[in-house]
């Protein structure tokens, strides 16, 4: 039977795990793979039940990149066929990058190419101490083009233009201090990690969050003028809604909020 690329498991909290699942190549990325990322994240999206997502690699390594014995074959194929693959590795980043609810990122291992772009995509990105990182596609004669954009958001210019250029590896320390993650624990404790920041957002109210992260993504490429009034709204509306009333009457009663729901 073949290897499902991407497993998901939703727990009865809502939280959704999703593993890249091509151990045997460091879950290198390959049209399936693809394919398997976009199909996914839009099944998850109509789950209105849904808290956030975690996003981790099965076996060694979180992502090598791209697979080369694939990337090789599409040299023999038309080049509206690339184009094509490209406007889906493009979708599947940048559908990762906009899902609605918060995404976290547990990097293990080797985290190379379009690994790092899922990284980057994620709202919130956690390492392994000993994990290894790389924009290396320039080491191949290809390009890192499907996440230059989201790579200069992120790290900006002058640290993508090194990496990129380059193909260098660093460190987690490296890519904490760059900002591609957010935090850099031991290798054993990256799950425990995770489960941290997943309760922190599961006392969190689910409306708020997706409005709050929408507003930062929003915020990123458009002026504050074109978005003055539309805070001023967000921010008023939301303290007549029932999630608000909620949260504070829990403030008040010392209590967690209704829809928090502990993990086992």
């Amino acid at each position: 039977m073949a290897e499902e690329p991407v497993l998901c498991e939703v727990d009865a909290r809502g939280v959704a795990t999703v593993t890249l699942n091509r151990p045997h190549v460091g879950n290198a990325y390959n049209g399936a793979l693809i394919d398997a990322v976009i199909d996914t994240f839009a099944r998850l999206e109509r789950d209105a039940a849904l808290r956030c997502v975690v996003t981790k690699g099965a076996g060694k390594h979180f992502q090598l990149g791209a697979d080369l014995t694939f990337l090789d074959g599409l040299r023999t194929v038309s080049r509206e066929d690339n184009r094509e693959f490209s406007r889906r590795t493009v979708a599947a980043i940048r559908g990762l990058q906009m899902f609605p609810r918060p995404t976290i990122a547990l990097v293990q291992g080797g985290c190379f190419g379009g690994g790092i772009g899922i990284a980057a995509a994620c709202d919130i990105a956690i390492a392994a101490e000993d994990a290894l990182f790389a924009i290396s596609e320039v080491r191949w004669g290809i390009t890192p083009a499907p996440i230059v954009p989201l790579l200069v958001d992120r790290i900006g210019a002058r640290n993508a233009g090194r990496l990129a250029l380059t193909g260098e590896r660093f460190d987690a320390a490296a890519a904490q201090r760059i900002g591609l993650v957010h935090e850099v624990c031991a290798a054993a404790e990256l799950e425990a990690a995770g489960a941290r920041i997943v309760d922190h957002l599961l006392m969190a109210g689910p409306e708020a969050v997706a409005i709050t992260k929408r507003l930062i993504e929003e915020a990123v490429d458009t002026p504050f003028d074109a978005l003055h009034e539309r805070i001023i709204e967000e921010a008023a509306s939301r303290r007549h809604s029932a999630e608000a009333a909620e949260g504070l009457a829990s403030f008040r009663e010392k209590r967690p909020p209704k829809w928090y729901r502990k993990g086992d």
